[in-house]
């Protein structure tokens, strides 16, 4: 199931919207990617794998090992409330079925 993944990922963009400034936002960088590639995981053991180009640009923009460095904070900030709607998104609709 995805949405234990995906509502940990949301709480961890909220809170890292406003430290994207601070030296703990790496400890945010690292969470969301690793949580971005476990949705990623799951949607295509789900077989929803469409699911994957919404959280794979969120797995490679929060990349801690290559920072893709944002120019604007406060777009950086921005794109933090848009990856939680993914999150959100993709929380609610991806169901795994026992098959």
């Amino acid at each position: 199931m995805v949405l234990p993944a995906a509502v940990l990922a949301v709480l961890v963009l909220l809170v890292g919207a406003g430290i994207v400034e601070t030296e703990i936002f790496t400890v945010v960088r690292y969470v969301v990617s690793i949580l971005a590639l476990i949705c990623v995981v799951l949607v295509v053991q789900a077989r929803q794998w469409w699911w994957a180009i919404g959280l794979v640009p969120i797995a490679i923009l929060w990349n801690p090992v290559f920072p893709i460095e944002v120019a604007d904070t406060q777009l950086f900030a921005g794109l933090h409330y848009i990856a939680a709607l993914v999150f959100i998104v993709i929380g609610v609709a991806v169901r795994v079925t026992d098959s």
